[in-house]
């Protein structure tokens, strides 16, 4: 039996005719139109020599064909490999020579650069802008709209999606396709999502979040989206009366509370508030409720298991936790020294088993080996506790992973980066509260002797060399590092003394 993604999409859609995606310029797709548009462009992916279980590597900015062409790579029975529009060349180097892709798809702007690098591994190129134009469009035009879906088995690979590695490497998690179908099944049903509902979708779509929950949900309760380049809250609220439902991260939901045009009737035909990728501060749960009406509902995920947890479409939407395990997924609290499963309420290591976790590390077996324990659970490295009534809470994460904004962040990354610059001696980078991107990356930095390097020429000196999201929101200097006897930098000690770096001080009072 064919397992392909696409063609089990295909098989869900009951009316090819209805509306799937609206852009805010007008344009109407249909869910006929989709699956033409995916079959042109299989066609074209297969024209320039890609085959089943090759690697497609796409940075692209935004558009409704960069879309399809997820949904055309893996028609093609190749494996798609979606970039953050934000990496340098320098970042893009690893990933390609890693992956090996025999195409890679990018903005026509960059085509120049990216180009050396595809050589270096024999790939192809094309390219796609913001409008969906560009040389792949153009291919697409011509092409046939008729492709017979690539039979793939459901352990096969979609999708090749990094992520950040203990050795400051990304490591690629590979998702196959029954990890991406049960997982879109499952939060269709939880979510109560059905034909009728209309998603406000402002997510990038280089990352789980906005890739798989968002599109893949919409798609395969045969929903309809309303398709934003990115975030804006006088465009989000505006879309509210004409939309169902909205995904997005902490900080989207700061920038509404922020603004005044956020009521209770703008919001009254709304149906759901879903927050993910990075933690929801309890603080902003209560101000959305009391402001709207609704509980936000914030669900748990990683890009190597897609979503794990949920809080109920029904029932107690907790501040602070993220909810129960899924229907299949299996989660337990074990000790992180020995592995020994723990009593409920203690805190320990997050471990999730279950048909949405992925098959393992890019070639790197060893890894993979060492994350999953010798029943099949998956060791998370997150931190949190079960409550009485089965509900998870995340604590802190047993590696010094930052999510900022949504954005996976690994501090040694950053570090060699700023270890390299002259007149630094040495640093620490942590993950520090921030109330709009949940942690902002923070850089702790011992100068050399008698330096003069400060906050700014450090900041200057990172600016093409990461990606802006990995950029320190700030930079602050001390004399020395604290260590505990081993020599290890204690980085929470660091967390505990720069605690308050975002928060703005308090008013006197009269």
């Amino acid at each position: 039996m064919n397992a392909n993604l696409f063609d089990r999409l295909e098989r869900s859609v009951l009316d090819p005719t209805k509306n799937a995606i609206t852009t805010p310029a007008g344009e109407t797709i249909s869910y006929a139109d989709l699956i033409d548009l995916s079959g042109r462009l299989a066609n074209v992916l297969v024209s320039r020599g890609v085959k089943s279980g090759d690697r497609v590597a796409v940075q692209v900015e935004k558009s409704v064909p960069a879309l399809v062409l997820y949904l055309a790579t893996v028609r093609a029975g190749a494996v798609y490999l979606p970039l953050n529009t934000a990496y340098t060349l320098t970042e893009l180097e690893y990933f390609i020579s890693d992956a090996e892709p025999s195409l890679v798809v990018c903005d026509p702007i960059k085509r120049s650069g990216i180009e050396q690098l595809a050589a270096k591994v024999g790939a192809a190129i094309e390219t796609l802008d913001s409008k969906g134009e560009g040389s792949l469009a153009d291919a697409a035009a011509a092409a046939s709209e008729t492709f017979e879906t690539v039979q793939r088995a459901g352990d096969d690979l979609a999708a090749i999606l990094y992520t950040s590695g203990t050795t400051g490497r990304s490591k690629g998690a590979m998702l196959t396709h029954d990890n991406l179908v049960s997982n879109a099944m499952t939060l269709t049903d939880v979510w109560r999502f059905t034909a009728d509902d209309v998603l406000i979708h402002a997510l990038p779509i280089y990352h789980t979040h906005g890739l798989f929950v968002a599109s893949n949900v919409t798609l395969f309760s045969g929903a309809a989206m309303v398709f934003l380049s990115k975030f804006d809250a006088d465009e989000v609220l505006g879309l509210m009366s004409r939309a169902t439902t909205l995904m997005g991260v902490p900080t989207f939901y700061v920038r509404l509370l922020q603004h005044p045009g956020l009521t209770k009737e703008v919001t009254s035909g709304m149906r759901l508030f879903v927050s993910g990728s990075a933690p929801l501060l309890a603080e902003t749960h209560r101000e959305w409720n009391a402001r709207t009406g609704h509980a936000i509902l914030e669900r748990y995920g990683m890009t190597e298991t897609n979503m794990n947890t949920s809080n109920p479409y029904d029932g107690d939407r907790v501040p602070g936790a993220v909810g129960l395990p899924l229907p299949g997924v299996s989660v337990r609290i074990t000790d992180p020294n020995t592995g020994a499963e723990l009593a409920q309420g203690e805190i320990g290591m997050i471990e999730v088993k279950g048909p949405n976790v992925f098959k393992g590390y890019w070639r790197m077996p060893e890894k993979t080996a060492s994350e999953f324990q010798p029943d099949g659970f998956f060791i998370t490295g997150d931190l949190g506790k079960v409550d009485e009534r089965g509900y998870v809470s995340i604590l802190g994460r047993g590696k010094d992973l930052v999510i900022t904004g949504g954005f996976n962040v690994y501090p040694k990354e950053i570090e060699d980066e700023i270890d390299a610059i002259p007149g630094v001696f040495e640093s620490a980078v942590i993950g520090v509260s921030h109330k709009d991107l949940g942690e902002g990356v923070t850089a702790v930095v011992v100068r050399s002797k008698e330096a003069a390097v400060d906050e700014q020429s450090i900041l200057v000196a990172l600016d093409s060399r990461l990606a802006k999201f990995k950029l320190p929101k700030r930079v602050v200097f001390v004399d020395d590092l604290p260590r505990n006897t081993m020599g290890k930098v204690q980085k929470n000690v660091l967390r505990e003394k720069f605690a308050d770096l975002y928060t703005p001080p308090a008013r006197a009072s009269r």
